[in-house]
This record gives C-alpha cells, structure tokens and sequence, in this order.
C-alpha cells in the first residue's frame, strides 16, 4: 500500500467538501530531506465532527484537541483541525484549544523542522517558521521563545535530543541553553513518556550523541541517574585502555545505528554494576558480580521506565551473560551449546563484539563462537531421547533425581556421547542405577 497515494486521497476528500488539508509535520520534513515518510500527518481546517462525517472509519483519539484518526486503507492517518493551544498547567496538555488558521497552527507546533506543510495540490512546502533554511543548516530549533516551549511541554526537552541523534542536526545554543535551565521539570513527565523518547533516541543513527547529550544537558541524571554513576569508575588499564566506565559505555554505543532497543537497551546497562562491585585487589582492579548486579539492576530500571516484560527479558539476560564469553574456550561442548542456545544469541554476539572494539579489541572469543555457531549449524538437530515417563519405566522414583538424569542425558546427546534411546537407557542405567530406590 502507498500511504502517500491514500493521505492524499484524505486530503482530497476534505477539499472537495470544501476545507483546506495538508501534509504536516514529520512527512514533510523527510520530504524536504529526501527521506521517504513511514507515517503521513494531515493538517485541516475541518473541525472534528467535519471529518467523522467525511469519512467511513475514523477513532476520536483526541476529540478535544481536534485530532482524529482517519482509518483508509487498512491504516491510520492523524487528521488534525488547525488549532491554538494555551495554559499549560501540568506540563503537558494545554489547558484551552482553540481552532483557528493553519498560521496559528504553524505557530503552537515544537520545532521549525516540524512546523513544515506541503500542498499537494500545488506540490510544494508551506513554510512559515523558516524550517526549511533550518532543515539546511542542519539545526534543531524551536518556534517561538525556546523556555515558553518547554514550560509548555517538558517531554519536549528530550524530544530535541532524540531529533538531534536521529536527523544528526545540532541543537542551536538557545534552545539547549533553555533545556539545561529546566532539566528538572522532566521530573514532572511521566516515565512511560520518557520511555518512548529514550527509545527513540537509543535506536536512532546517532545513540552515543543522544546519550551524551541528555548529560551535557543535565537530563540524564534524572531519567537514569545509574548511568551518570558510571563517570570516574575507573577500570584496569590492560583492558580498558579507553578510561572510565562511562567512557567505555558511550564508546560501545558508538557502534550502534538503528539498533534493536533490546541491544541498545543491552549495551547501555550492560556494565551498569561496576560502580556497585568495584573493588582495588592487589593485583588489579575488579567488579565481581557486576553482571548479575547489573542484570538485577536493569530489571529494576526497566520496571521503572514501564518496558513491557519481554523487552525486559532480553535485557536483562543480555546484560547477565555479557561475560560468558570469555569461558567459551574452555566450555564443554553441551555448555557451548546452551549458550548458543540463548534467546536472540545474535545479540549477544554483537553485544560481545562492541563490547570489546570499545576496550581491549581482542575479538579471539567472538571468532571463536562464531566458528562453532557455523559447526554446530551443519550438524543435525538434537533429539531428546527420554523423559519422565523413562526414568518411571526403569525403576526410579519421581523427584529432583529426574533433573539430574535428564540433565546429563542431555549434556551426552549435545556432546555426541549418547547417540539412540538404547544408549540413553544404558547411560542412566550404568550412572544412575545405583541411586534406585529399593
């Protein structure tokens, strides 16, 4: 389906009943870019009643704000009313609306690089905020007084950040002179909010900027004050010859672009304990049991930014087992392959990866487990010979005993050792017989 085609189809739709309708928004501005849009807004100056009863299938998601979901095509298209907006008592939603001129409109929107319309009539971009000339210049920057913005709307503080590191613009000086004097209004946002802007920020081209803009600003150490820990942690110089903890981390997301959060999300905790299990042994400086801490750590910051279960899974088992690489060599071959075996392995393998090009850049286990990934890929799937009912047959008597056999038989099986049922019979007759309940 071409989303464009059917967008302009609405558009034509609300101009034939007489109201004027346009592209607003993010589609322009990736329009202006050369970027093609994934979602197309619509501006018009249709009030809400006028476009439900344009149109077959439309969602009220926000009557009151005159935004209304236009659903063609098997999608959704934001169709807003032209509007003013004012008093903004809690820092999000503005407390008076009203609908007025696409000029008005232009004027309540967040940055100029939004702030673009195009007529698809004339086939060309209505720009009344200079967006264009910013979109040039490369430059994040607000409409109107950046303070009066963000007192407005204090998510948008982070907002500037996540168009930063995905467009890979700068933000001008007054507008991040304006976010570093409210940093703690973030306080006030809610933290499923400030989620989706940290999601888009991690997953964007540019997630090492992000990041450090959100400290260069002063906003991460309110939205991950764990993070803003990891300054000054110092780390043994033969592997970390990059510096501090925090260093390492923002180096390590330098590989990123476009990440999937799970390993964006991954890399940014993955040493998130260090600051909590540093210790100065005599022969060298150590962390022990940063991964586990930092597994149980991740789960708590994932819990508290709202992630849904499964992302926070992930999360957690890939800050958990960053370290294991390291034993692959001398892991035995049914170890290896529960490793492998590890949900989304593929990101933990470039987890892995980035973990070392950001410090000692000694690839050696990464190579390692990729060779055998490939190994083990040709040989043929595992077969799991016994179960309970097994054990039942040969005499033994149902408890934590079962675990143990079907753990061993299994270890044999992935090793090769145990290649039939008959020889998995006979391995727990021979190890295990003894241990008959008479």
């Amino acid at each position: 389906m071409d989303k464009e085609k059917t967008a302009t189809r609405i558009i034509q739709t609300l101009q034939k009943k007489g109201f004027s309708a346009y592209l607003a928004g993010g589609c322009v501005r990736d329009r202006v870019r050369g970027i093609p849009p994934k979602d197309y807004d619509i501006a018009t100056s249709a009030r809400p009643e006028d476009i439900q009863a344009t149109f077959k299938k439309t969602i009220p998601v926000g009557v009151a704000f005159g935004v209304i979901l236009v659903v063609e095509d098997e999608s959704a298209f934001e169709v807003a009313t032209f509007r003013t907006e004012g008093n903004y008592g809690d820092g999000r939603h503005p407390g008076t609306v009203a609908f007025t001129t696409l000029e008005e409109d232009a004027k309540r929107r967040d940055f100029t690089v939004n702030g673009l319309y195009f007529d698809t009539q004339k086939n060309q971009v209505i720009d009344l905020v200079e967006g264009q000339k910013d979109i040039r210049q490369k430059i994040i920057r607000t409409i109107g007084e950046p303070e009066k913005r963000f007192l407005e709307d204090h998510l948008r503080m982070m907002r500037a950040i996540r168009f930063a590191a995905q467009l890979q613009f700068e933000i001008e000086e007054p507008t991040l002179n304006a976010i570093k004097k409210h940093t703690e209004l973030i306080k006030k946002v809610s933290e499923e909010r400030i989620r989706e802007e940290l999601i888009k920020t991690l997953t964007s081209a540019q997630p090492a900027r992000g990041v450090r803009l959100l400290d260069e600003t002063g906003l991460l150490k309110h939205i991950l004050p764990e993070i803003e820990t990891l300054k000054g942690v110092e780390q043994p110089a033969e592997y970390h010859p990059e510096g501090d903890v925090f260093v390492h981390t923002l180096l390590l997301l330098e590989g990123l672009s476009h990440a999937p959060i799970e390993l964006a999300m991954g890399a940014l905790l993955h040493d998130v304990a260090k600051p909590a299990t540093f210790t100065r042994a005599p022969d060298r400086i150590r962390f022990h049991g940063h991964d586990k801490l930092g597994a149980e750590m991740a789960k708590k910051i994932c819990k508290r930014l709202t992630f849904p279960n499964a992302e926070t899974e992930l999360i957690c088992s890939l800050v958990a087992e960053h370290l294991r690489f390291k034993d692959a060599f001398q892991m035995r071959v049914s170890t290896l392959k529960r490793f492998f075996a590890l949900d989304r392995f593929d990101l933990h393998m470039e987890l892995h990866r980035l973990d070392c090009l950001a410090s000692h850049k000694n690839l050696d286990a990464y190579e390692f487990c990729k060779k055998k990934l490939e190994e083990f890929k040709a040989e043929p799937t595992p077969v799991r010979w016994l179960k309970g009912e097994d054990l039942i047959h040969l005499g033994f008597t149902p408890g934590p005993l079962f675990s143990k056999i079907l753990t061993a038989v299994e270890d044999g099986i992935l090793e090769g050792t145990i290649r039939s049922k008959d020889e998995a019979l006979k391995y727990v007759e021979e190890q295990f017989g003894h241990e008959k309940k008479q």
